[in-house]
């Protein structure tokens, strides 16, 4: 059975709200390395597309410098990876602040990742369902393969979420979650520092 929103904010609300109360001092010493390794500001933020592809502003811990070219422009995504980054990538710690969002109603635990804006336009009819519910932390992309799938595989996985949705399956991919981040699975696509860009 579907889960109705009601239902589902409950269930996001009762794992977020003391999920952050406990992991409070890991987010502290993350937040404290990150402002030493890259400097101000600690947070990465940046306008995606949720529910009905609204935007809002999703947090992240900051993972890669700004350095730069010759020319001014920022230097390509491997580049500018930094050390700790890359290591709270591999345990997806960087997107511990993504609670925040869940905690303001922007986001669920569990949905279709949030892709950048500028993708919108590059969906197709089918594809585009994936805002028809709140985007998510996890999904059942990130259990089935992650960034090692295709782009056309991720969104045949998101719209199978948003048809069979619960709160049952949602619980169910949060704990096949942990066990990906504990087994480092899939966090890049072959040849990419992360995920190579959607072009529709």
């Amino acid at each position: 059975m579907i889960a109705t929103p009601l239902r589902k904010r409950f269930f996001d609300l009762a794992l977020t709200v003391p999920g952050l109360i406990l992991i409070s001092p890991v987010l502290a010493v993350i937040a404290i390395a990150v402002r030493i390794a890259l400097g101000p500001p600690v947070l990465f933020r940046q306008r995606r597309p949720g529910l009905m592809a609204r935007p809002f502003v999703l947090y992240k811990f900051r993972t890669m410098s700004d350095e730069m070219n010759t020319e001014g422009n920022l230097m390509p995504d491997a580049v500018r990876l930094t050390r700790l980054g890359r290591l709270l990538r591999s345990f997806s710690l960087d997107e511990l602040p993504e609670l925040l969002n869940v905690i303001k109603g922007e986001m669920s635990l569990v949905g279709p990742r949030p892709l950048l804006m500028r993708y919108l336009e590059r969906y197709s009819a089918e594809q585009a369902r994936r805002h028809d519910v709140l985007p998510g932390i996890t999904g059942w992309t990130q259990v089935n393969g992650r960034n090692a799938n295709t782009w056309e595989q991720k969104f045949e996985y998101d719209v199978w979420y948003v048809d069979h949705r619960s709160v049952r399956l949602d619980a169910k991919i949060l704990l096949i979650t942990l066990w990906k981040v504990l087994t480092r699975e899939g966090i890049s696509q072959p040849g990419q520092a992360t995920a190579e860009e959607f072009m529709g």
